[in-house]
């Protein structure tokens, strides 16, 4: 599988996806009703700053569809957590699971890039993996919009987060919300109600490729 350029043969300029997305909850601000949003998330930690801000625009589901995490147990303990990170919130907040098939949904995609370093075309084909299946399920389920809490960590790469939930948006006929979550200290944000909520926080993105580079880097450290 590659990952789906949408400019594979162009230099791409960086947008501000962040002013994008303002422009967007501006509109959003100007109705009477909220619309319903799926919104992809990877962990509690990385979604408290985003549902924190996007209640007041949104009936948010959080759709926890992360096949990419190697390890059953680190799975299970990321979705427990921000299932109880919903529920002792009191916040008003569906859950959704997806498929759990770490072989079928992730081995086999990526096949071919497990020497890719973080950040490479392996981190760009899971985005793709996780952002597609959620603007599908989303068409299915009738959500107005879909979106995912990628953007807030400063080690992903916001463009192509941005891009491929365009082509998602064209794909499945529904509306994607651009964002770039990091800027206006929504990570820092992130890190706060982390310590706050006293959060399990990672140090890896969840593959067993991210967990042997973390590892890798903390020895040579």
């Amino acid at each position: 599988m590659k990952f789906l350029n949408k400019d594979s043969n162009k230099n791409i300029q960086n947008k501000n996806y962040n002013t994008i997305m303002e422009s967007i909850l501006d509109s959003i601000s100007r109705t009477d009703e909220k619309p319903s949003l799926l919104l992809h998330s990877c962990c509690a930690p990385c979604s408290s700053s985003i549902i924190e801000f996007l209640c007041e625009y949104f009936n948010i589901t959080i759709f926890f569809y992360n096949p990419n995490i190697t390890e059953e147990t680190e799975y299970l303990k990321r979705r427990d957590e921000h299932i109880s990170f919903i529920k002792n919130n009191n916040l008003s907040i569906s859950f959704i699971e997806g498929n759990y098939n770490v072989k079928e949904n992730f081995f086999i995609p990526v096949k071919g890039h497990e020497k890719d370093r973080e950040g490479e075309e392996r981190c760009s084909i899971c985005y793709q993996l996780r952002i597609m299946e959620t603007a599908r399920i989303a068409k299915i389920e009738k959500f107005d919009f879909f979106s995912t809490v990628l953007s807030v960590s400063p080690m992903k790469n916001v463009n192509k987060i941005n891009i491929i939930g365009e082509m998602a948006e064209e794909k499945y006929e529904i509306r994607f919300l651009y964002a770039d979550f990091k800027k206006k200290n929504r990570y820092k944000r992130s890190i706060e109600l982390s310590k706050e909520h006293n959060l399990y926080r990672q140090d890896y993105c969840g593959c067993i490729f991210s967990k042997e580079e973390t590892k890798n880097k903390n020895y040579s450290d």
